[in-house]
């Protein structure tokens, strides 16, 4: 194609220009320095002609007028295209009648130089406009002039106008296509059959995705991609992990006949349009890919961050950080993409440093409706895809009958992902030929729309017509290819039901090789977390004193100053200390550390500063990467305002670095409430249904400090209901060196389970809140820490607490003398070690009262988990009354709250457990 240097004219809309112009004749300095020049020497031409009295060529005047129309094809061809197999078109106004751009029947025969802008050179009106339509209206609409950028709307337009996205495949490359199709058509019809009535959420009318799926692993492969990563909801997907990711049949039918995987550990498992599975496949060109497709729950699009994390995690990991070796894929429903915010917010992260795998492809299976809902219910956009222009993501809409049609724009979007390392969505337009789940009856709903269905053929029978219509296949060839497909599934069928074959579970990757799941007898002692004194202080010289040469902040300097001569001369460390040691030291031994949060550079409450800006340029100065040569990567990274988005990401990410420390960060612990799809449905129960650990650490701002109620609770509650079979760690630390330790566990455990930490707030800065350097070399995770202000033998009161309170307990105990009441900090909630509690209580043979506090309401926080546990059958409990809301908004009332626990907790007033259940139950 011919492109000269004002060919950016070319890709704009022609009010666009009459805007600029406008522009320029009010302030030329406002415009772009091209666009000044353009209209200086347009401006030039136009008074060079009035002053001569000579006329504008009319042909000239035509010629920009065919321009217009090009442009017109070129931004608005989409709305005229032939996509929708089973419904007419929307019509839009106004159209690319050649009427509407000053040109008229006359000018058919007459040749246009503006010919060149499409590649064709000059030629005749009739022939440009042939060309415009078969590549902008025929079975592929193309958006793309929004994304601005000249190089990639010039790369798109060569793509496709050199081509006039008409596909041009050889024989062998055809019948391939349909060899796909029939396994896709083929394997819906058979499962229909013989599963008649079970849910399977078919594929049938998009049958043409698995060709497309296909055509990327082949072209990916071509360019490059050594794997690709595939998050899918239900639909389609057990053809998907038929016949592209070649899960062996037998299996997929051993699942609906509903037998059990044996397994050696608790195992529940999933649905079987729920289940991941990973694979490495061969291209025809002998190339090995590997496929992994993420298990995902009901929550549609809930993978979608999930598999970003996943990938990011390989592309840094496994292909050290070349995004050109793996690429995700994103199958989508069209009223799931439009509907759901999940999708927002990961697009929005793609181009992210902290979130970026180098572009994804989106395919859409357009049915056209969503459960019953049809898409003019389910969106207000005109198109479901309409999210792709927050990047400028180019969209491809494709009728999803025509097969080749389907691979060409898939193949194309694979090189355009390879080449700008953007996403790229591809929307195909189908149907659902059943109902929404194969027993529902879609005729309630959509009469109309399903007496077109009805009639209609599949893409199979489409495409094999045309290609015997082409003389490209005899019917015998045809049928040949459909016989053996249905004799291979008939035998396996048969095999299965004689044989009562098991299910399986897709085995771990190769980055879990040598973890196991938790047991009980893990948690009665905690591993060696200790560091060699000489180690600790050789790494605090580096993570804390900031080298003469980088200039930052000065104030930042004093606190990084203040903070190493504490460790010094005091030999104790804070919170902020304590947390970046215990970086400093995983680092140290190899283990990479990544951080994610919103502001968690700094850190909500300013007392972590890990990554210093250097005053004259901004850029980033990180202590932690400064602690030896061959030290492991500390990351971290200040991430967008979304919780649900991050939260999937990070733990995709822990899915594929279990011996990394992988680390999400709310801004306060209320705000976890946004990412709660997240929690219940793939971090607290991933293994139970899918034998998948995750290893994910979440930071929780936890403690009430008059905040209100929001701010106060981090809804410890919802974790502790979760928590069964050893799945999550539950902790709220109370001292420096107990949180050290703890993130240091993390990564010496022969399993990887979540671990939630209740992080303080006021503690950040509390004077009592310290840990001498001996309990980092010394000690390890304290699980339960008993009180060694008191003599066990004159206890008469026992109070049993977590988190922040037990300094406002220990304040009253010490002021008041009250050394008859022992105070004991539950450490770690969630395995509860109930051998250390039966340990220390044991000592306490001679106390009457034994209590539990807490700050939370008594239907909130630790009590509704720990009063139905056997070891805390003794206990009353002391704490806010009851509630739907954590705190109160109001300061004053929060004060006289909070002193009313510390006063009954030492007046030993607690009012009797049972007594206030009954009156509750009366109330």
């Amino acid at each position: 194609m011919v492109m000269n240097k004002f060919s950016y004219i070319g890709n704009a809309d022609p009010k666009y220009i009459d805007s600029l112009y406008k522009k320029f004749l009010d302030n030329p300095n406002s415009l772009d320095e091209e666009w000044k020049k353009f209209f200086e020497g347009f401006e030039f031409a136009r008074k060079s002609l009035i002053e001569s009295g000579t006329e504008v060529d009319p042909h000239r005047r035509k010629e920009v007028n065919v321009l217009n129309l090009i442009n017109g094809y070129r931004s608005r061809g989409h709305f005229f295209t032939r996509t929708n197999p089973v419904r007419e078109r929307r019509k839009y106004t106004p159209t690319l009648d050649i009427e509407n751009f000053g040109l008229s029947k006359e000018d058919l025969d007459v040749e246009f130089h503006a010919g060149n802008e499409i590649g064709i050179g000059a030629a005749s009106l009739k022939k440009i406009i042939e060309h415009l339509q078969q590549t902008y209206c025929h079975s592929i609409g193309a958006e793309y002039l929004f994304i601005r950028q000249p190089e990639r709307v010039e790369w798109l337009q060569k793509r496709m106008e050199s081509t006039r996205n008409t596909p041009q495949f050889s024989k062998d490359e055809k019948l391939h296509i349909l060899k796909k199709l029939t396994q896709a058509v083929v394997f819906e019809s058979f499962l229909h059959t013989k599963y008649v009535g079970q849910k399977r959420f078919a594929l049938s009318g998009g049958e043409t995705v698995v060709a497309g799926l296909d055509a990327i692993i082949e072209k990916g492969a071509a360019l490059g991609i050594e794997e690709f990563v595939i998050g899918m909801a239900h639909r389609g997907r057990l053809n998907i992990l038929a016949n592209i990711l070649n899960k062996e049949y037998e299996k997929i039918f051993a699942e609906f006949e509903g037998e059990e995987v044996e397994s050696e550990s608790i195992f529940e498992g999933d649905v079987k349009y729920h289940l991941g599975f990973s694979s490495d496949v061969k291209t025809r060109n002998g190339k090995e890919i590997h496929l992994s497709l993420s298990p995902n729950p009901s929550h549609l699009e809930a993978v979608d961050p999930v598999v970003q994390g996943i990938a990011r995690a390989k592309i840094d990991k496994r292909y050290k950080g070349d995004i050109k070796k793996l690429a995700p894929i994103l199958i989508h429903g069209d009223a799931a993409i439009a509907a759901q915010g999940i999708v927002y917010e990961v697009i929005q992260m793609s181009l992210l440093e902290a979130h970026k795998t180098g572009g994804t492809i989106h395919l859409v299976i357009n049915n056209q409706l969503g459960f019953t809902t049809n898409y003019l219910q389910g969106r207000s956009s005109i198109y479901c895809t309409d999210v792709a222009k927050v990047t400028r993501s180019p969209v491809f809409h494709v009728n999803a009958d025509d097969v080749e049609a389907v691979v060409f724009a898939i193949q194309m979007a694979m090189e355009y992902r390879q080449e700008f390392h953007t996403d790229v969505f591809i929307d195909l337009l189908g149907y659902r030929r059943y109902g929404h789940n194969e027993a529902d009856e879609p005729r309630f709903t959509q009469p109309k729309l399903y007496k077109i269905i009805e009639k209609h053929p599949d893409p199979r029978e489409i495409y094999l017509k045309n290609l015997i219509d082409n003389s490209e296949i005899s019917p015998n060839e045809a049928e040949d290819i459909e016989t053996e497909f249905r004799q291979e599934l008939n035998e396996v069928f048969n095999k299965t039901k004689a044989a009562a074959v098991k299910p399986s579970i897709s085995a771990f990757e190769q980055e879990w090789e040598g973890f196991r799941s938790p047991i009980a007898d893990d948690f009665d002692q905690s591993p060696n977390t200790r560091v060699a004194e000489k180690r600790f202080s050789s790494i605090a010289e580096k993570i804390f004193q900031i080298p003469p040469e980088v200039k930052v902040f000065n104030k930042i300097r004093r606190l990084y100053d203040a903070s190493y001569k504490n460790f010094v001369e005091k030999k104790n460390l804070n919170w902020g200390m304590a947390e970046l040691m215990a970086y400093g030291t995983l680092v140290d031994e190899g283990v990479a550390v990544r951080l994610s949060g919103q502001d968690s550079e700094r850190g909500t409450f300013a007392h972590r500063h890990a990554a210093l800006k250097i005053e004259e340029s901004e850029e980033n100065y990180v202590p932690l990467n400064h602690v030896n040569k061959n030290q492991a990567k500390f990351e971290i990274y200040n991430s967008l305002l979304s919780e649900y988005g991050v939260l999937g990401f990070e733990m995709g990410y822990a899915w594929s670095n279990p011996t990394g420390l992988t680390i999400w960060e709310a801004q306060f612990g209320d705000f976890v409430n946004g990412a709660q799809i997240i929690i219940d449905q793939y971090l607290s129960c991933s293994e139970i249904k899918w034998k998948r650990m995750n290893g994910l650490v979440l930071y929780l701002p936890h403690g009430y400090e008059g905040q209100g109620p929001e701010h106060s609770s981090a809804r410890m509650e919802r974790f502790l209901n979760l928590c069964a079979y050893y799945n999550m760690q539950v902790v709220n630390c109370t001292t420096p060196a107990n949180f050290f330790h703890v993130l240091r566990r993390q990564t010496k455990f022969p399993f990887r389970i979540p671990l939630i930490v209740l992080t303080p707030k006021s503690l950040l800065r509390h004077p009592k809140c310290i840990s001498p350097v001996r309990d980092f070399i010394q000690n390890k995770f304290q699980e339960i820490i008993d009180d060694r202000n008191v003599t066990a033998s004159s206890v008469d009161t026992v109070l049993m607490c977590s988190g922040k309170i037990y300094y406002e307990l220990l304040e009253r105990q010490e002021e008041e003398e009250h050394y008859d009441v022992a105070i004991i900090r539950l450490e770690q909630v969630y395995p509860i070690p109930y051998k250390q509690i039966q340990d220390i209580l044991n000592q306490y043979r001679y106390a009457k009262n034994f209590i539990w506090v807490q700050e939370e309401p008594r239907n909130m926080g630790a009590w509704p988990f720990l009063m139905r546990r056997p070891e805390m059958e003794s206990f009353d409990v002391i704490a806010r009354k009851a509630s739907p809301t954590p705190a109160t908004g109001y300061y004053k009332h929060y004060l006289a709250e909070q002193e009313e626990i510390i006063d009954r907790a030492f007046k030993k007033m607690p009012v009797n457990r049972r007594q206030e259940i009954d009156k509750a139950v009366v109330k």
